[in-house]
């Protein structure tokens, strides 16, 4: 029986396609298109160049530093087909980060966007020097690169298993500490064959509009599950809310992917556009939100603006991959719940002595599935943090659940704020602040109190016809007041231009937390204008 057995890879949907139907449309960016034969041919003609002028050997890290480009499916899934470990290393990085990232992993490749070579090559002398064995620049002595070299065989290929890791993705936290994310193929192949069962928008007659950047686990993930499964994808380069909506209108596609500042862009375009493109994308079926959590107020606007049955808001992390998710049927009946648990995934809340809590009261959430990542690359101390026995993983999210299994996520573990020996879940005070009819976005952190150990902080970005100042601030810390108990209500105010996300769309806090901000008083005391240390 094991001579039959044909180990999962990432690019197996992709092959298989090109040699059933070479001339089926795959992909298009930027004015260029690819069938699936094309991208079959140039797939494996990538493996027979890596494997025999570079020399890759099995286990080699190949660094990839690119924006959305038509290329990085196929090195991704031309250098994993020889054996590589391809490492998607953010393109708005500074080339002290990138060289941070490859002194961690070593890579003997680096393959990178002509508009980020500079600051490859500083990146590359900050002291990777001859460790870095080639450096390949896209474009046409890219191109004449591996139309020069023949498909690599069958028989070329290296043997691994699919446990094998396919990529290694750096998270974008602000540390400083490099922190490589290890995904298998098997992990990535079967995240693909949930998403096709759970959101219907991936089959071979779909056609999906992907946003996010790739060098992301999602933004890749949403994109390449397309052409595993034959469908077409097209990739953006940059997100131009209006050109999206105009793109979804013309019916050209099934399917997008959009993290929730997508849609507050989109919301924040001119009513006259909106009005003429509402209710236009009829050939769409499904709409996928991920990275934060919406606004219930932007959720409600998604569904009554593109339509019922549409929205899906998936809960996940680069680690454990896709958690849970709430389908269209469920959006609006359950209030900031990102669902259920998602197919093959088991759920625990634990409290911090390890036992599970009961509904309704709020744990760290543990998860286990086939979608797991295979730990922190080096740094097996790292990898026991956030995992227990049994192959349960968790990503710092702390979460309840209702009688029926909806799950909520409460807050980060390492966001939570203790105030007079009293918890505070940011998320829950974020939640009651943006219902103010003059908030757009907020985001709420801790900051050191010398009486009570910490004080709750609210940033708030404001809609366009409110105006800042110490009148408006004590409305909404009064309006907070109201609706929440008084410990958890904001001490002070801060107003900003924008929540700070990386490019993954996660909040960054700590940029708040240690920045400098203009802020209000407004508890108890006489109302004064202070500046952070």
């Amino acid at each position: 029986m094991s001579g039959l057995f044909r180990p999962m890879r990432i690019s197996d949907g992709l092959h298989a396609v090109g040699l059933r139907e070479p001339g089926r449309p795959a992909l298009r960016c930027e004015g260029r298109e690819f069938t699936y034969g094309e991208l079959h041919q140039r797939v494996q003609r990538l493996a027979g160049a890596a494997l025999r002028e570079i020399g890759i050997k099995l286990g080699d890290r190949v660094a990839m530093l690119a924006p959305n480009c038509a290329e990085y499916p196929e090195v991704l899934c031309g250098f994993s087909d020889a054996g590589g470990i391809v490492v998607t290393l953010n393109p708005r990085s500074p080339a002290t980060e990138i060289a941070a990232a490859c002194r961690d992993c070593t890579p003997s490749v680096m393959v990178v966007h002509p508009s980020l070579e500079t600051v490859a090559r500083e990146a590359i002398a900050l002291g990777l020097g001859d460790r870095m064995g080639r450096l390949i620049v896209l474009g046409p002595a890219y191109e004449r690169w591996i139309e020069g070299h023949a498909p690599a065989a069958e028989a070329e290929l290296p043997r691994f298993d699919e446990t094998h890791p396919f990529t290694l993705v750096y998270s974008s936290g602000t540390t400083g500490q490099p922190k490589g994310i290890v995904i298998s193929h098997r992990s990535r192949a079967l995240t693909f064959h949930g998403m096709a069962m759970e959101y219907g928008c991936y089959g071979p007659d779909d056609r999906f509009l992907a946003l996010a950047p790739m060098s992301h686990g999602a933004g890749f993930a949403f994109a390449m599950c397309t052409l595993y499964f034959g469908g077409f994808v097209e990739i953006a380069v940059r997100f131009d809310p209006a050109q999206v909506l105009e793109r979804l209108a013309d019916g050209a596609f099934t399917g997008v992917f959009m993290v929730p500042t997508h849609f507050q862009a989109i919301f924040a375009l001119p009513s006259e556009t909106l009005a003429q493109r509402k209710g236009t994308a009829r050939s769409l079926r499904t709409i996928i939100s991920n990275a934060a959590a919406l606004p219930q107020a932007v959720k409600e606007r998604i569904v009554e603006y593109f339509g019922d049955g549409l929205l899906h808001e998936t809960y996940g992390s680069t680690e454990a991959g896709i958690v849970t998710n709430i389908r269209p049927r469920d959006q609006l009946r359950t209030r900031q719940s990102v669902g259920r648990a998602f197919a093959l995934n088991e759920i625990r809340l634990l409290a911090p002595d390890g036992s599970e809590v009961p509904d309704g009261e709020v744990g760290e959430l543990f998860s286990r599935s086939p979608y797991l990542f295979d730990g922190y690359w080096n740094r097996p101390e790292w990898t026991a943090e956030c995992s227990r026995d049994g192959g349960w993983v968790s990503a710092g999210d702390l979460a309840r659940r209702d009688a029926e299994g909806f799950l909520y996520i409460v807050d980060r573990r390492k966001d939570m704020v203790v105030t007079g020996g009293f918890n505070v879940y940011p998320r829950e005070v974020e939640i009651v602040l943006e219902q103010h009819p003059a908030v757009r976005e907020a985001c709420v952190v801790g900051v050191p109190d010398e009486h009570w150990g910490e004080r709750v902080r609210g940033f708030v970005v404001l809609r366009e016809a409110a105006e800042a100042g110490q009148v408006l601030a004590e409305d909404i810390a009064s309006f907070s007041r109201e609706r929440l108990a008084r410990y958890k209500a904001p001490r002070e105010i801060a107003f900003i231009d924008v929540v700070p996300r990386n490019i993954g769309g996660k909040v960054l806090k700590r940029e708040l937390r240690d920045g400098h901000h203009l802020f209000f008083a407004v508890h108890n005391h006489e109302p004064k204008v202070q500046r952070t240390a």
